[in-house]
């Protein structure tokens, strides 16, 4: 969440920046009236407190003295002031809590850099690869939903009657292939990011700390008999692992990664992307995700974006990076650079990675702070996720733009480690 300091010190600022992003500025009026509120109680429990406290240092005065009947006044009216103090604790914590709940509603700054925009429409293609289109056969013009059936790889009916709609099953083959994704994504980037599994199922408090609760609810899948969600993310997790802890300066950049499976409400859900792989409510991702200083993090955002471009070329995939305009960022994103593949056989631009970097907006809610080397009070991280890569749509893409003319399907090289050398799916005759 953003800083309440910014909304005191510079509410004007504050109102234009969240503009950018199609905030109403009312509800910049409504925190800080909200903020004023809570300082107020707060200030008036602190004047009762201190007259307690005041008190009971007077009836031991008085004890002490042998003045039992001045001690008896004072300790009825001690008893009274306690009373009001206790009544207006809770009036001042339910401010504080009204305060905290409208700042977890509203979305992180963008930053200056940022694309002004109010949907994808806006969204600024950065650069592409190759920088000659390709020309697709007819062969490789076939969606991936049919190829998957014909060679034997994906089953969504069988998915459907297991789970329902949008839950694909892949089978023999093309479930090699995703595992092998994973394994190529994961040993790509060991070299700088530690590999970690965490839980695909977290507290409340963790969906919290990354901006997905409460405002995104409905789109997560809530375990209600023991308060758990799905993660949508494995950046959900990561970000919470040092949740309410203090780093070291000398400890960061801190990189992680992480393979594991996502669960997501899709908005395609009512009808619209949502054959095949496009859109699908349990997919497999390798995150990355790292904790920094603010002056480490640019560098960072850029080399994350290199390193899922780096595989996307890798696996021989037509790629597009877009820079998100103010307007398709992600709440808790200060920017973001989306990349996107061409999947000839639906003739669609996927997005397959979504790299952002959250300045302290997700430190601030999980109260993550590092020491600087030089001393002084703690300072918050900066805290930056990507996608290195998503599968499901790769997948797609992989098995469209790998089709020959007889039905096979030939794989990104890349891969062939992984898949015991093979690097051809045989067609079936």
């Amino acid at each position: 969440m953003i800083d309440i300091r910014l909304v005191r010190d510079d509410i004007a600022g504050v109102k234009a920046a969240l503009a950018r992003r199609g905030v109403d500025p009312t509800e910049i009026d409504r925190l800080a009236d909200l903020d004023l509120g809570a300082r107020a109680a707060i200030g008036s429990r602190d004047e009762v407190r201190a007259t307690v406290k005041a008190l009971s240092k007077q009836v031991g005065e008085a004890r002490r003295a042998g003045d039992t009947v001045r001690a008896a006044q004072l300790a009825d009216e001690s008893r009274a002031a306690g009373d009001l103090e206790r009544e207006l604790n809770v009036v001042a914590e339910s401010a504080q809590v009204e305060v905290r709940r409208a700042l977890l509603y509203l979305p992180n700054l963008p930053a200056p850099e940022a694309p002004d925009g109010t949907g994808a429409e806006d969204n600024v293609v950065v650069r592409r690869w190759p920088d000659v289109d390709p020309v697709y056969s007819d062969a490789q013009r076939v969606p991936h939903w049919e190829i998957g059936a014909e060679l034997g790889l994906l089953d969504m009916e069988r998915g459907a009657k297991l789970s329902g709609s949008m839950f694909p099953l892949y089978r023999g083959f093309g479930a090699r292939l995703l595992r092998a994704l994973s394994s190529f994504a994961l040993d790509s980037h060991s070299d700088e990011f530690e590999e970690v599994r965490p839980p695909t199922l977290v507290l409340t408090g963790t969906m919290v700390s990354t901006g997905h609760l409460p405002k995104f609810e409905e789109e997560a899948y809530h375990l209600e008999r023991d308060d758990l969600w799905a993660i949508p993310t494995a950046e959900v997790p990561l970000t919470s692992m040092w949740r309410g802890d203090v780093l070291d300066e000398a400890d960061l950049p801190l990189k992680l990664t992480a393979g594991t499976a996502c669960y997501r409400r899709e908005a395609g859900a009512a009808g619209r992307d949502t054959r095949g792989l496009l859109r699908v409510h349990e997919f497999d991702k390798v995150e990355l995700f790292a904790y920094s200083t603010p002056e480490q993090a640019p560098d960072l955002l850029e080399s994350m974006v290199a390193r899922a471009e780096d595989m996307l070329r890798q696996l021989g995939l037509q790629y597009r990076v877009l820079d998100l305009c103010t307007g398709d960022i992600g709440n808790s994103a200060a920017r973001t650079f989306d990349l996107e593949v061409y999947s000839p056989g639906v003739d669609m631009w996927l997005e397959v990675s979504s790299v952002s970097w959250c300045t302290d907006y997700q430190a601030r809610r999980a109260n993550i702070r590092y020491r600087p080397e030089g001393g002084g009070t703690p300072v918050l991280v900066h805290t930056l996720n990507g996608s290195a890569l998503a599968w499901a749509r790769i997948w797609a893409a992989v098995v469209e733009t790998g089709r020959r003319a007889d039905g096979s399907v030939v794989l990104p090289e890349v891969l062939a480690p992984y898949l015991r050398g093979d690097s051809v799916i045989p067609a079936r005759g």
